[in-house]
């Protein structure tokens, strides 16, 4: 028996659906599909597995409830004894189905409602997920819209059948966009939330910049030219460093253009903000001079392993290397990557000089020597009594001015001072109350314990508890690094695993 219904404006509608929401039509007819079929399930039983066909050529309709074949069975309304199966079905195996074809339905109104409500969700989930298909391989894209709305300050930018976000937030300072102005803006993100893909743009975000700039200068589209990095303040002052792949090309006037028609273009599009650009270069300390510019630079030192540099510039550049409220300097710094501090020559001189009197202070106490011998130790680069003490005495009599006689008497000198330090240490250790068996972990000194002490850890138990960055900062990041204070706290836990052969074990070799 034909149960088919036919109705062949389904497809008619199926078809002006999806060229109007420019979305699949079997899309559309699937949806039409899932709203026959709860249509079905309101009338045969909402826990019967009723399906719903539409033919894709002439539309006519088939509903059929569909009952799976299984050895025991679970739900009565969707299962049934496969030996009972094989009655109707000889040849139907466990997991097959019974197919029945059911009589067609009549929409009733409210029946017609719950399907048209179907539908439309249908559509437009894919329609939602059309959109994200579409923009999420676009995000560093540069896309026009028209401002569709505005809601707290936030303006909604219609993007052809998209709506994307354009944040208040994301917006120059001082900007203003009303309904119907045209916008350009970044996509710096794509997610697909709950409520449909939501598209953010930004204009303050520095690949805004660097993607004008590609649009304005043939060279970096080509390749040839690469804008290494970007750094930004809205409205008011750009850096941006580049470098150029063919040496014939000069990258900063390829980028400034004909009497600064290119980089006009740009500024004329970010409100007028001032833009910088300077040569990237591979050696850091060449790189912060010119990111620092226009500021002349004297002297650059650099701390690798803080991620600092200290710069000093000539007294009457400091303004100028710093900036209208730091400005200059900290967008050097985060186009540079690295944490600047600027220093005028008469500062780093004098601190140079309070360096040299400290350091010679120390020795001249230390060593009961004079300001002169002292001050050839710091001259040479000495910084520490235990560095004294543990240079080989052929190396400091090369020094000139100092014989064998003179170095070895500084370096007996260094080892007596050690020898005495470290026995009042010990003895404040003992007066601080730190026991014995955190003294004979050999990789704390007697200035360590007296730290630790100071600090209440004065037993096994009390320096077991501490994590290893405690450690490390108690003691000082100069004297022990994280995997040497894990070390030692791991030996201080052993005493944990008495009994415990595998667990002691294992602490003792950490």
């Amino acid at each position: 028996m034909d149960t088919a219904v036919a109705r062949p404006e389904l497809l008619l509608v199926a078809d002006a659906v999806a060229r109007e929401k420019s979305i699949d039509r079997e899309e559309v007819i699937e949806a039409m599909e899932q709203a026959i079929q709860k249509a079905g399930r309101a009338k045969y039983g909402s826990e019967k597995d009723i399906r719903a066909t539409i033919d894709r050529k002439t539309g006519d309709v088939r509903l059929s409830r569909w009952t799976e074949a299984v050895e025991v069975v679970e739900n009565e309304e969707t299962q049934i004894p496969v030996h009972i199966a094989r009655k109707f079905k000889p040849d139907i195996e466990v997991g097959g189905h019974l197919v029945d074809p059911l009589p067609p339905i009549d929409f009733g109104r409210i029946a017609a409602q719950t399907a048209k409500q179907v539908i439309v969700q249908r559509v437009r989930e894919y329609e939602r997920k059309k959109q994200y298909d579409e923009f999420k391989d676009r995000v560093g894209e540069i896309v026009n819209g028209l401002v569709k709305r505005t809601e707290y300050g936030n303006l909604m930018v219609e993007l052809g059948r998209a709506e994307a976000l354009l944040r208040r937030d994301e917006l120059i300072p001082r900007e203003s966009f009303r309904n119907g102005d045209r916008v350009r803006a970044y996509i710096y993100d794509v997610r697909e939330e709950p409520r449909g893909p939501q598209i953010f743009l930004s204009r303050t975000h520095p690949a805004f910049l660097a993607k004008l700039f590609a649009q304005e200068v043939p060279e970096i589209y080509d390749g040839i030219i690469e804008i290494k990095a970007v750094s930004r303040d809205p409205g008011s002052r750009a850096k941006m460093a580049v470098i150029s792949r063919d040496s014939s090309i000069d990258p900063v006037g390829a980028c400034v253009g004909m009497r600064g028609s290119r980089v006009q273009a740009v500024v004329q599009e970010l409100q007028g903000e001032k833009i910088d650009i300077i040569p990237w270069s591979a050696q850091a300390p060449t790189f912060v001079v010119n990111a620092l510019a226009p500021a002349e630079v004297t002297k650059v030192v650099m701390d690798e392993e803080a991620g600092r540099v200290e710069v000093v510039v000539p007294d009457e550049q400091l303004s100028l290397a710093i900036g209208r409220r730091g400005q200059n300097v900290r967008l050097a710094s985060q186009l540079t990557r690295w944490d600047i501090d600027i220093l005028t020559e008469a500062e780093e001189s004098e601190r140079r000089q309070e360096e040299y009197r400290r350091r010679t202070g120390i020795f001249v106490e230390a060593l009961d020597v004079d300001d002169m011998i002292a001050g050839l130790l710091v001259t040479e680069g000495f910084t520490s009594i235990e560095e004294l003490a543990f240079t080989p005495a052929d190396e400091l009599s090369d020094i000139e001015g100092f014989d064998e006689t003179v170095a070895a008497e500084l370096i007996s000198r260094a080892d007596l001072f050690l020898q005495r330090r470290d026995v009042e240490m010990d003895d404040k250790r003992r007066e601080l109350g730190v026991t014995d068996d955190i003294a004979g972990i050999e990789s704390l000194t007697p200035a360590m314990l007296v730290q630790l002490g100071e600090k209440g850890i004065k037993t096994l138990d009390d320096l077991a508890d501490l994590a290893g960055d405690e450690l490390v900062e108690i003691v000082g990041e100069a004297a022990m690094t994280a995997d040497d204070a894990n070390a030692i706290i791991m030996s201080a836990r052993a005493h944990w695993f008495t009994g415990d052969e595998p667990a002691a074990e294992e602490a003792g070799n950490a």
